[in-house]
C-alpha cells in the first residue's frame, strides 16, 4: 500500500471538507467519508501513518485532527 498516496487522497479529502462552514461537520465528515469509502487495508495505513509523527505531517492539519477525533476503527 503506497502511503504518500494515501496522503495524497485524504488530503484531498481534507480540503474539500475544509471548504464547509462548520467544523465539526467537516472533521466528522472527512472521518465519515474515509469509513465509508476506503477499505480496511487502506484505512490500516492511513492509521499507521497517522501513529508515526514523522509521516503523520504530510497530513493537513484538519484531516489528522478528523482521524484523532474521530478514529476510523469506530462508528461516527
Amino acid at each position: 500500500m503506497d502511503s504518500a498516496n494515501l496522503v495524497r487522497m485524504a488530503n484531498r479529502i481534507g480540503e474539500f471538507f475544509e471548504a464547509m462552514p462548520e467544523r465539526e461537520e467537516a472533521l466528522q465528515g472527512i472521518a465519515e467519508h474515509i469509513r465509508k469509502f476506503w477499505e480496511p487495508r487502506m484505512r490500516a495505513e492511513l492509521a499507521r501513518v497517522l501513529a508515526s509523527p514523522d509521516e503523520a505531517q504530510a497530513l493537513k492539519p484538519i484531516v489528522r485532527e478528523a482521524l484523532v477525533l474521530h478514529p476510523l476503527g469506530h462508528p461516527a
